[in-house]
C-alpha cells in the first residue's frame, strides 16, 4: 500500500481499516459512474478526484462507468464530452464501462428476484403507484398486483421484455416492506418499460433498469470495493445493499456517501443548467460563465488549479456552501507561478511622444516571468507613438491617483519616464490622444538622477501591436445563492460578461494558441478562447483578476 498524498479523512480512515483488516483481498477499487445526460461540472470534478484519487494513490483501480439507463435523456455528444474532461483532468481510467454493458445480466437478475419472490410485476399506472406509495408519516399501501404468482410475474416480465406492452403498463418492482420508515424501500420500480431506441443497443431492448437497480448490480459486477457516493444517496443505501443481498452477487461493494459540492454564484442542478443553455441564457455548455468543466477549460482554469480546489475544500459528511474565492485563489495561485507575463491595453488612449524620433524604434528586453528565469524573457517594440489604458489618465486627478495627468511624470514599463505634455481633444470634449515627452535617459524606467516615481503604467507599441477581442467574465449570478427566494433566472447577473473591441495587446500574443494561458500585467489572468480561434482570429478570456473584486461587493452586503 502506497502512502496517501493528499490530507486524511473519513473514507480514507475507512479504506486503511478495510486495508489492515484484510477485507475485499486488499484491493481498492473505485469508479466514476456518470449518466451522460448532460456536460460535467465542478460538483462533478469533485467525485472524479475522490474516485481516482483514491485509487492511484492505494494501488488500486478506478473505471469510468456510464450509468446509460435511461435513452431518452442520454446522448453520445455527453459520452465524448465526458471522457474529454476526465483526462483534462489528468486522470485515466482502468476500464470504460457501460451499465448498457450489464443489461443481459440484470435481466437474467431480476428474473432471479421473481423466483425468489423478491419481485413482481406491477399493472397500476404510475400516478396510482405513486399515491400508494404513502408519505413520511404515513404508510403506504400493497399494490393489488403484489400477491401474483411466480408463474404469473415471470410471464408478464418476459413479455414486457418481448414489447408485448405500451409505455406505462406495468412495471417491476421489488417486493420488500410498504410500511418502511425509508420510502426508498416501500417496494421501489426495478423496471419501467420505455420503447425508445438506446445509443449503445438501439431497438434490442424496451424494458429499461431503474438506477437504484442498475448502479448497485454494475458495481457488484465491477467489484467495486468502495463505492464514493454523494450525501442525497445516503437515504438509498438500505436499498443498495438489499439488491446486492437479494441478488446473492459474489462481490459485495461498501457504499460510503460525501458531503456533494455547493459553490456560492452558480447552480448545480443539470436541470437548471440545460434551462441556461436551452434557453439562451449562456451560450452553450463550454460557455466560461458555467460551472461545467468544459466551461471552466474554455475561461482559462486549469486541471492543476481544479485538483488543487477539490483537495482544500476536503471530504466531509456535513453539506456546506464553499466560497468562489476559493476556487478563484486556486486559478490565481496556479497562473501566478506558472503564467508568462506580457501587456495588453484593454481601452486604448493614444500617446505620443513628442521629442522621440518618428523613424526610430527599439526593442526593449522584457522577463517572461519575475521570479521563473527559466521562463526566458522577450523584446518589447517601443516607438514614438503608443497606447496606454485610458483608465490609467485623468485630466483632473483625486488625491492618491498616482497614474498620468497632465504636467505629471510616471514611468512606462520597462521602458522610460515619460510627462504628459497636452491633452488633446475631439469636438464632444473627450480625450483622443496625450502628448507627452520622455527623458531619454530613464531607459529601463530609472531616472539618472534619482528622482522618485510613483506611477508605473502598461503599453504597447502602437504601430506593432495587433488588435483583438477581450471578453471579461464575471460570476454568472449576482447573489450567493441563486433561486433561494424564487426563479433562479431573475438572479442571473446582467454584467456577468463584457465584451471589449479594439483591444491593443503586444506582438508576441500574436501567435497565442488555443488555450494558452498569460498574465495581462496589472490586468489579471487570460487564455486564448478555443472556440473563437478561427481564420486566425484570437479572442482573450479573461480567467480571473489578480485580486479578489468581490469582496467590498460581498462586505456592502452583508451590512445591508
Amino acid at each position: 500500500m502506497t502512502e496517501p498524498r493528499t490530507p486524511r479523512n473519513f473514507i480514507r480512515e475507512i479504506i486503511e481499516e478495510d486495508l489492515r483488516t484484510g477485507k475485499y483481498g486488499g484491493r481498492v477499487a473505485t469508479r466514476f459512474p456518470p449518466e451522460p445526460n448532460g456536460y460535467l461540472h465542478i460538483g462533478h470534478a469533485k467525485s472524479i478526484c475522490l474516485n481516482f484519487g483514491i485509487a492511484e494513490d492505494y494501488g488500486g483501480t478506478c473505471n469510468l462507468r456510464f450509468d446509460d439507463s435511461n435513452p431518452e435523456k442520454e446522448d453520445v455528444e455527453y459520452v465524448e464530452a465526458i471522457k474529454e474532461d476526465v483526462r483534462w483532468l489528468g486522470f485515466q481510467w482502468d476500464r470504460l464501462t457501460h451499465a448498457s454493458d450489464y443489461f443481459d445480466q440484470l435481466y437474467e437478475y431480476a428474473l432471479r428476484l421473481i423466483r425468489k419472490g423478491k419481485a413482481y410485476v406491477d399493472s397500476l399506472p404510475p400516478e396510482k403507484i405513486r399515491e400508494f406509495r404513502g408519505t413520511l408519516t404515513e404508510p403506504g399501501i400493497e399494490s393489488p398486483y403484489r400477491n401474483r404468482s411466480v408463474e404469473e410475474n415471470l410471464d408478464l416480465f418476459q413479455r414486457m421484455r418481448a414489447g408485448e406492452f405500451p409505455d406505462g403498463a406495468h412495471v417491476l418492482r421489488a417486493k420488500i416492506d410498504m410500511a418502511s420508515p425509508n420510502l426508498n424501500m416501500r417496494d421501489p420500480v426495478l423496471y419501467r418499460i420505455k420503447h425508445v431506441p438506446h445509443h449503445r443497443t438501439g431497438d434490442h431492448w424496451c424494458i429499461y433498469p431503474m438506477y437504484d437497480y442498475v448502479h448497485p448490480l454494475s458495481d457488484a459486477i465491477e467489484c467495486i470495493t468502495h463505492s464514493l457516493c454523494t450525501l442525497e444517496f445516503e437515504d438509498h443505501r438500505p436499498l443498495y445493499d438489499w439488491v446486492i443481498r437479494e441478488v446473492g452477487t459474489e462481490c459485495v461493494p461498501r457504499q460510503i456517501e460525501f458531503a456533494r459540492l455547493q459553490l456560492e454564484y452558480t447552480v448545480m442542478s443539470k436541470r437548471r443548467l440545460q434551462v441556461l443553455v436551452s434557453e439562451g441564457h449562456v451560450d452553450g455548455w463550454d460557455d466560461p460563465r458555467m460551472p461545467t468543466i468544459s466551461g471552466l477549460r474554455r475561461r482559462g482554469y486549469t486541471p492543476a488549479s481544479i485538483r488543487d480546489f477539490a483537495e482544500r475544500i476536503g471530504v466531509t459528511k456535513k453539506d456546506a456552501v464553499i466560497r468562489m474565492t476559493v476556487l478563484e485563489n486556486c486559478v490565481r495561485d496556479d497562473l501566478n507561478a506558472h503564467a508568462p507575463r506580457v501587456m495588453g491595453v484593454l481601452e486604448p488612449l493614444k500617446v505620443t511622444i513628442r521629442n522621440y524620433p518618428e523613424d526610430q524604434e527599439e526593442w526593449l528586453p522584457a522577463a517572461n516571468h519575475p521570479n521563473r528565469p527559466e521562463m526566458g524573457s522577450r523584446e518589447i517594440p517601443f516607438c514614438r507613438e503608443l497606447y496606454i489604458e485610458r483608465a490609467d489618465f485623468m485630466e483632473h486627478p483625486p488625491r492618491k491617483f498616482f497614474r498620468l495627468a497632465p504636467g505629471r511624470e510616471v514611468r512606462l514599463r520597462y521602458a522610460y519616464l515619460i510627462t504628459c505634455e497636452e491633452v488633446i481633444k475631439d469636438a464632444e470634449g473627450n480625450v483622443v490622444e496625450l502628448i507627452c515627452t520622455y527623458d531619454p535617459q530613464s531607459r529601463g524606467g530609472t531616472a539618472p538622477d534619482g528622482r522618485k516615481v510613483k506611477g508605473t503604467l502598461h503599453w504597447v507599441s502602437a504601430r506593432h501591436a495587433f488588435s483583438a477581442e477581450v471578453r471579461l467574465y464575471d460570476r454568472l449570478f449576482r447573489v450567493p445563492n441563486p433561486g433561494v427566494k424564487g426563479d433562479f433566472l431573475a438572479d442571473l447577473n446582467p454584467d456577468s460578461i463584457r465584451v471589449l473591441h479594439g483591444c491593443q495587446l503586444e506582438p508576441s500574443l500574436g501567435n497565442a494558441a488555443p488555450g494558452q494561458h498569460f498574465q495581462f500585467e496589472r490586468q489579471g489572468y487570460f487564455c486564448v478562447d478555443s472556440r473563437a480561434f478561427t481564420g486566425g482570429r484570437r479572442v482573450f478570456n479573461r480567467t480571473v483578476t489578480l485580486r479578489d473584486t468581490w469582496a467590498k461587493i460581498e462586505r456592502e452586503l452583508a451590512t445591508r
